[in-house]
């Protein structure tokens, strides 16, 4: 499913030569509910306005009118990035973080009671209940925030809802995964679902492979717009184009961490690299080919296998061979039959980064087998008179016509 994309007061279609369309128009007979961007910034407004007009009206600690509207104006500011920092935080920190905060408050309150029944002056016991009070809830906010991922939410029987259904995880797509093209089975396979995050930079990108000079980058790219457009009308995804860029960062490998970062998103790939340096990030990758490694069929050593010898091999008298799937096959001796299909055990299976090789060598009873055929085939080689005869014996017996011979039978012709 996918949903609309356009900005607010862009009323503009893509074009219909556009291959892939990116953000479809939003219908107009449906009604807008709350939660746009343009609702959260109204609220905003209004309370940056009612905090100006507080600070201007009470003009506190001294200050001016002027002063003190700016002053409203900074902490509105303050409170609206802790709003933003506090929705990508889970619902065990909110709460740990809350109650962490209120044992803080009630540990400053009962300190005060003890400092207001000593000897010291009033202005330093003030001071020391408001430090008490600040350093407290400061601590009980940072410490129970830390404890919070700790809370087991499901034990208060759904109280707080299910925090992994409402949160959203999207995996955001690499320019090699689209290219590959097998993610769109996999998808298909519902095997992922939820959002799928398509940045407008790894787009370009795709346009550009799509327009390029060379056939086969040509080639590649429009594959990659398909890809998408199967991906776009999968029912059970949630296609998403991210416009998010960042002008300080050119690889296009380090935009795909920071945006991963940005909605704390996985990342699907094929590359190598950029699985090596998103995991010392801390941002999970959902690789491919890891998963078509690990979905090849388990070889252990002893088994037998069928396989076709392709080519020689790197060392002494050995061929090579590959499996359906692609796993590389080596096995000892087979040199002898390339361009053969022979029985193997299997000795032992290594895996690698670029993936699994099975090691083998040939089978001995389908070696003596083959030993065998040759034998056979020379006992039943009599002599050609005996077989001919033997022929004619049963042609003539059978009413069949003996063939002619090719060469003129000169014994029977007259003197």
């Amino acid at each position: 499913m996918t949903r609309p994309y356009i900005r607010p007061g862009n009323t503009d279609t893509p074009a219909a030569s556009t291959p892939f369309p990116l953000r479809p128009a939003t219908p107009a007979n449906i009604s807008r509910e709350f939660g746009s961007w343009w609702d959260h910034m109204l609220v905003r407004v209004i309370f940056s306005v009612a905090c100006v007009a507080a600070g201007y009206h009470f003009h506190p600690f001294g200050l001016t009118n002027l002063e003190a509207a700016f002053m409203g104006l900074a902490f509105s500011i303050s409170v609206f990035l802790f709003e933003i920092r506090l929705q990508r935080a889970s619902m065990r920190r909110l709460i740990g973080a809350a109650v962490g905060s209120i044992m803080g408050i009630l540990g400053a309150y009962l300190m005060g009671l003890v400092l207001a029944r000593t000897s010291i002056p009033e202005g330093s016991r003030s001071f020391l209940d408001v430090g008490l009070l600040l350093v407290m809830t400061y601590i009980g906010l940072v410490v129970g925030a830390n404890k919070g991922d700790m809370l087991n939410l499901q034990a208060l029987g759904g109280l707080f809802g299910s925090e992994r259904s409402t949160r959203r995880m999207p995996k955001v797509l690499d320019t090699s995964v689209i290219i590959d093209g097998r993610i769109a089975d996999i998808c298909e396979a519902h095997f992922l679902d939820g959002v799928m995050l398509i940045p407008q930079f790894v787009l370009r990108e795709l346009q550009l492979v799509a327009d390029s000079a060379d056939s086969m980058k040509r080639q590649r790219g429009r594959r990659g717009l398909e890809v998408l457009q199967r991906i776009q009308k999968m029912a059970h995804l949630e296609v998403e184009i991210a416009d998010d860029d960042f002008a300080n960062v050119a690889d296009v490998d380090l935009k795909l961490i920071e945006l991963a970062k940005r909605y704390d998103g996985k990342i699907i790939t094929n590359d190598y690299n950029l699985n090596k340096v998103a995991t010392l990030q801390g941002i999970e990758i959902l690789n491919v080919n890891q998963l078509a490694n690990a979905l090849k069929p388990v070889v252990l050593p002893g088994e037998i296998m069928r396989v076709f010898i392709l080519r020689e091999g790197k060392e002494y008298n050995q061929g090579v061979a590959y499996l359906d799937d692609g796993t590389m096959v080596v096995v000892d001796g087979a040199r002898r039959m390339i361009n053969k299909t022979v029985d193997i055990t299997v000795t032992s299976v290594h895996q690698t980064t670029a993936g699994k090789m099975i090691f083998g060598r040939i089978d001995e009873r389908s070696e003596s087998q083959n030993s065998r055929a040759p034998q056979a085939h020379a006992i039943n080689d009599l002599p050609r008179q005996v077989e001919h005869s033997g022929r004619q014996s049963e042609a003539i017996a059978g009413g069949e016509r003996i063939p002619r011979p090719v060469a003129p039978d000169t014994s029977h012709e007259p003197e």
